[in-house]
């Protein structure tokens, strides 16, 4: 799964990356579509917990993939270039990183930080383009109209279906407002567009600047804010010393951890977990998973020889202690390949290939 971070120039979106990802990319504007991407652990201390148990060989948490995009102004120009358009498009869902931090030193793409306004921007950038993608389809599907060759009633539905996108659109409003049915949501597929991606809004603060009231400016976007140039500071430091800072300042976790996970929910994905000595290991698959779906993320072989999972919930095998255990209480779940997977299980695949 990959998120891009988004956002207008000198917004602070490679401090953000670099905090995420502990690296260190410069965060000066090259004014090129540049992407860096780096993948990164989801925080579960379900994970944890599970291998103070088992003691595992290997502990392997669930993953996502950001990548800092820039290239985005913000102004409403029209479409993006197309190696930017695929860029974008290429993303599951969106961080837009807003500016609320004031430095004279890092000038602001329009003169000073505005939060509401600025996210007001980035939105109607979005919705622009995809607004151009749909009058272009409408064009092309009028002309196909004329012409015949394609199923005339598949023609005359996608007719339909645009001229919807167009008025939700041409109303200000993001498509992943719209309702779609699975037919539309399949002829839409190829499409990639900007506004029907999730998106969570990272305010970018100061150090010990409060979250500004944004009076809706949002939405019903998730937001969550946080201190980028400290958050990206504690990130560089070793393990021991950032754990010393964040007792000295009595701060629980990073604020990046409850991004992260933020993120990973704005996706649609649960974690389920594999246990055994070799390996302790978080697997991300989408809300309402069967077991034989999820099974397939493990190995596409689990899945195509899919016989039962068992399946345990978490805090059940914590109270139990090991899966063994379970299974002689006679608490260990059987499920037949339509299980839905819950948030927390876990699962080990009984197959036969």
């Amino acid at each position: 799964m990959k998120l891009g971070i988004i956002g207008l120039p000198q917004t602070g979106k490679t401090t953000i990356f670099n905090a995420l990802t502990r690296q260190n990319k410069p965060t000066q504007v090259s004014g090129k579509i540049e992407v860096n991407t780096a993948i990164v652990d989801v925080p579960d201390e379900r994970v944890d917990r599970l291998a103070a148990i088992y003691l595992p060989k290997k502990v392997t948490y669930a993953k996502v993939t950001y990548a800092d995009i820039a290239g985005l102004e913000g102004k409403g120009q029209g479409a993006v270039s197309g190696q930017l358009r695929n860029e974008l498009g290429n993303m599951d869902t969106f961080l837009h990183v807003v500016r609320c931090f004031e430095d004279e030193s890092v000038p602001h793409a329009f003169g000073s930080p505005d939060p509401g306004r600025d996210i007001a921007s980035m939105n109607a950038e979005l919705l622009l383009n995809d607004l151009i993608t749909v009058e272009r389809k409408q064009e092309r599907l009028a002309e196909e109209r004329g012409k015949g060759g394609r199923d005339k009633d598949l023609i005359l539905r996608e007719i339909a279906l645009f001229e919807r996108l167009h008025a939700h659109l041409s109303d200000d409003q993001p498509l992943r407002t719209l309702e779609l049915n699975p037919e539309e949501t399949r002829m839409l597929s190829g499409y990639q567009f900007l506004t029907q991606k999730p998106m969570l809004i990272v305010l970018n603060l100061g150090e010990g600047q409060p979250e500004p009231d944004l009076a809706g400016a949002a939405g019903d976007l998730p937001v969550i804010g946080l201190q980028g140039k400290l958050e990206m500071d504690l990130a560089q430091l070793p393990p021991d010393e950032a754990a010393e800072y964040l007792a000295e300042y009595q701060i629980e976790e990073p604020g990046l951890n409850r991004m992260i996970r933020e993120s990973y929910t704005l996706l649609g994905l649960q974690s389920f977990f594999t246990v055994g000595e070799d390996e302790v290991r978080s697997w991300a698959v989408r809300k309402g998973s069967t077991a034989q779906e999820a099974a397939g993320v493990i190995h596409t072989d689990l899945a195509r020889g899919f016989i039962r999972a068992e399946v345990a919930p978490y805090a059940l095998l914590l109270q139990a202690g090991s899966m063994s255990h379970l299974r002689d209480q006679g608490k260990l779940q059987v499920e037949g390949k339509l299980y839905p997977v819950q948030d927390g299980d876990i699962v080990h695949v009984r197959f036969n290939v």
